[in-house]
């Protein structure tokens, strides 16, 4: 699509450099430096500045001998599909103008120095059918750092990749995270895979919404501080300090996050000051004293009650196109809308009026939530559709305590107004479906599992259930059949 060109070059002249916009935006987010243990990164600001439009612009800039900034001009898609792109020392990476993006794969800081990644957009890298990014071929991460330092990784939206949001890893140092948005996978960010104590970690005003693990999970560093974090709807744990990490949390907001905050292991340390916990349930862990982040830099956080506004309004690429569909198309052999329900649910969330997400045939094996904020959405199968996952209620999560109904149930409708209709779910020693909304219906719905009603009002109709019906809120089953679970 052509751009006008008097808004093209407003674009280019904001973002020559990493650079304050002009004085009539009021964007308090955007700034021309990093601030925490990444202060002093300056990226490719002592050299030239390029735009690259196509995939071997970018190669070839990213991997340069000399310092450049690059502009990425529109949308970039990645060959071969997961691939990711090299990023060398002295870069600065940033979009120019609305639409910057990366498309299918990823940017890698393989020993890089002095990285910042700014203003651009980096998505769907996922494999459909591997949920927990357990092949090797979906190793596909939206940033990947591996013994890289002074990285600034600022405004970038990062969802539906295939495996990590971001990663930084292996004795990575130095880096400071800002105003990003990292939604709609599985694992969000971790820090660590090095037995070494070394990892200093500032991130401050990141968006977490609609993921699974690893919000963070932070292994073996040396100074993680993380204030002015929104997280949102997540389904396993929220932030976790292990091994012998040293954690600092203060003034983030967590809303719908089981487990918020989570210490594993003796010698692993987290302190906790002013967070905001909103239905949340589970664990807020404090152990040790960490260490103090003023000892190493200046700060003045946002009072929590804050946090959601600011994160909502400015994190993420600025004035980045937000397209909300009301109906999508998921399905595992590449010609849906998207590859997982997940990433259905989360496309569609912000849609008003009834949503409808339509699931071709095939077993799909994730863990499903429909959250509270999102309601009357219809997930309708088209053929022979089974929504699968395997945690037992009585399990222990690997951090301690039991999954419980709430944390193995496969899929979980939390939301008022949801529709279930002619597909199949199951689950392995767990509700199959738990349902703590409002005025929930299933029609034509084979339940291998039972159906937990938590809370609110729900009908099952012409539909088989093998297993229970049971829970505190109020059902009406008509025309369905109910057997005993399989043993």
């Amino acid at each position: 699509m052509k751009r006008p060109i008097a808004a093209f070059v407003l674009g280019a002249a904001l973002l020559t450099a990493p650079s304050a916009p002009a004085a009539a935006t009021a964007d308090p987010s955007w700034t021309d430096r990093p601030t925490g243990f990444a202060a002093g990164t300056t990226g490719g600001a002592a050299g030239r500045t390029v735009q690259a439009a196509t995939l071997a612009d970018l190669r070839a800039y990213a991997t340069a001998a000399e310092p450049l900034t690059v502009q990425l001009v529109g949308s970039v898609r990645v060959d071969p599909f997961g691939d990711m792109i090299s990023v060398g020392s002295d870069k600065t990476i940033i979009g120019a103008g609305p639409g910057a993006e990366i498309v299918g794969g990823g940017l890698f800081l393989d020993a890089a120095h002095n990285v910042i990644i700014r203003n651009l957009t980096i998505r769907d890298s996922y494999i459909p059918g591997d949920f927990d990014g357990k092949s090797a071929e979906n190793d596909n991460d939206g940033i990947r750092l591996d013994t890289a330092d002074h990285v600034w990784i600022d405004h970038v939206r990062i969802e539906r990749v295939g495996d990590g949001g971001i990663d930084i890893r292996k004795d990575s140092d130095h880096v400071t995270l800002t105003w990003n948005v990292i939604s709609d996978i599985n694992k969000a960010l971790g820090v660590g895979w090095t037995s070494n104590v070394v990892t200093h970690l500032t991130a401050h005003h990141n968006w977490i919404r609609n993921t699974v693990q690893r919000n963070w999970s932070i292994d073996n560093a040396a100074a993680a501080h993380l204030y002015n974090n929104y997280l949102t709807d997540i389904t396993q744990y929220g932030t976790m300090s292990r091994n012998n990490a040293r954690v600092v949390v203060e003034d983030s907001v967590f809303d719908q996050v089981n487990d918020p905050l989570v210490v594993h292991g003796a010698t692993a340390q987290l302190v906790q000051r002013r967070n905001l916990f909103t239905g949340t349930d589970g664990r807020t862990d404090t152990s040790g004293t960490a260490f103090e982040p003023s000892a190493f830099y200046a700060y003045s956080p946002d009072p929590a009650s804050r946090v959601r506004d600011l994160v909502r309004k400015y994190a993420g690429p600025r004035h980045q196109p937000e397209r909300t569909p009301r109906t999508v198309t998921v399905a595992l052999d590449g010609t849906g809308d998207y590859g997982s329900l997940l990433a259905a649910l989360g496309a569609t969330r912000d849609a008003r009026g009834r949503v409808e997400i339509v699931v071709k045939a095939g077993h799909y094996r994730e863990q499903v939530r429909i959250w509270p904020n999102q309601s009357d959405v219809t997930i309708r199968g088209d053929g022979d559709v089974v929504i699968s996952y395997d945690i037992a209620a009585t399990a222990t999560k690997f951090y301690g305590g039991a999954q419980g109904n709430a944390g193995a149930a496969t899929l979980a409708l939390l939301g008022s107004g949801t529709v279930l209709q002619n597909l199949t779910v199951q689950a392995t020693g767990a509700p199959a479906v738990r349902a703590a909304g409002d005025r929930v219906l299933l029609v034509g719905v084979t339940l291998v599992g039972g159906y937990d009603a938590a809370t609110g009002r729900g009908h099952l109709r012409d539909s088989i259930v093998q297993g229970t019906v049971d829970g505190p809120g109020i059902t009406v089953v008509e025309a369905t059949a109910i057997t005993p679970a399989a043993s």
